[in-house]
């Protein structure tokens, strides 16, 4: 798999779409990379070969080669073969010999300046161009109508379109540790639209590092989250309803407020991260001082604990059963659900509010009992 990564990334577009300024902001700042970075890595390598492996393509087993790798990850992998397999076999309904290519290096650059990304399974059927993203995280449910895929789409479309006529693009994101499968279809002409009017003009603005700045949800992954001044200004004007008591609010306050608060709550913890990390590297800030924080003790050689209780006649260990996270980590997915699937519940969770626009059903609550009455 490709390691280099364009400037204006899709994977990106998302946040410099939204901020083109901030792409250069973010520029050479990729640091240290995450352990989450190193699995999803690992966990597309695997995919790569479960992919070809199932299609028949000679490929080398790289197992023995990732930096991470469990139980989940190859169910995850075979999941993603056989999922990407059932849409080869679909196409197949109505085309007699699909193209099907994996890990397909797309060029961009006709929308985006030297932009370029790999499509993890691509299927052309029938004028139909179907993208399939595999995304291992658990951080963020990923939509099939993401911007990301777009891009994948729009590169696609450049690439093939001369040879196969695509008339409609299929965008779906397979994410199997969240149980997510989402599409989004759209025809080539809605696809052109969207990059002739939102793509196009905000990447030639990213590119140069002009545009306006803007705050929100997809300031999570900006590298300067932490010290933007529009992210601050957009959480500072909250302050100005004094954070009053919420019997002091009416309520078209507390729902112009309701909205921002995630983003305020994510804010204000990205500032104390930074200015702890500047401290740790000598910044003193005034009014503030380091100091070492709270500590649970430990036996400093457990081996030497467990002789002197047992020399003392007591049994110094306890025996309890594994959670059910790591049962599916000994047991593997498949097993566990073979073996322990119907001694599981899942208890109804607690009370949370949410935008409307989230999937989840929505609670009763005694008022609402109270008006069945």
């Amino acid at each position: 798999m490709p390691e280099q990564h364009a400037f204006l990334s899709a994977s990106s577009s998302a946040r410099w779409i939204a901020c083109p300024p901030s792409a250069k902001l973010n520029a050479g700042t990729g640091g240290k990379t995450s352990d989450y970075a190193i699995q999803g890595t690992a966990a597309h390598a695997l995919c790569e070969f479960k992919l070809k492996s199932a299609l028949g393509i000679p490929v080398r087993d790289p197992t023995g080669d990732l930096d991470c790798y469990d139980q989940e990850m190859e169910e995850c992998a075979e999941g993603y073969a056989s999922f990407v397999m059932e849409q080869v076999m679909k196409a197949k309904e109505t085309c007699k010999d699909p193209t099907v290519l994996v890990e397909e290096m797309l060029d961009l650059s006709r929308w985006i300046p030297e932009s370029f990304g790999t499509a993890d399974a691509l299927i052309i059927a029938d004028g139909t161009l179907t993208i399939v993203d595999m995304k291992y995280g658990t951080g963020i449910k990923v939509e099939g109508s993401s911007s990301q895929l777009r891009c994948y789409a729009l590169g696609s479309v450049d690439k093939f379109d001369g040879i196969y006529d695509i008339k409609n693009v299929r965008m779906v994101i397979y994410q199997p540790r969240l149980e997510n499968i989402s599409e989004c279809d759209m025809t080539k002409d809605e696809l052109l639209e969207w990059a002739d009017n939102i793509l196009v003009p905000a990447a030639k603005l990213a590119f140069v590092g002009e545009g306006e700045f803007a705050a929100g949800a997809h300031c999570q992954f900006c590298s300067v989250k932490a010290t933007c001044r529009k992210r601050t200004e957009e959480n500072l004007a909250l302050a100005k309803y004094d954070f009053e008591m919420p019997p002091t609010l009416k309520d078209e306050e507390i729902e112009a407020i309701l909205p921002q608060l995630d983003q305020l709550v994510s804010w204000a913890s990205d500032i104390k991260d930074y200015a702890l990390k500047e401290a740790l590297s000598g910044k003193k800030w005034s009014g503030y001082k380091l100091v070492a924080g709270r500590s649970n003790r430990k036996f400093t050689n457990e081996d030497a604990v467990a002789q002197a209780v047992t020399a003392a006649g007591y049994d110094p260990y306890e025996k309890s059963l594994l959670g059910i996270t790591a049962m599916t980590s000994l047991l593997g997915k498949k097993k566990f659900e073979e073996l322990l699937s119907s001694l599981v519940d899942r208890p109804q969770g607690k009370p949370t509010l949410v935008p409307q626009s989230d999937k989840r059903p929505e609670l009763n609550t005694a008022a609402d009992d109270f008006k069945d009455k």
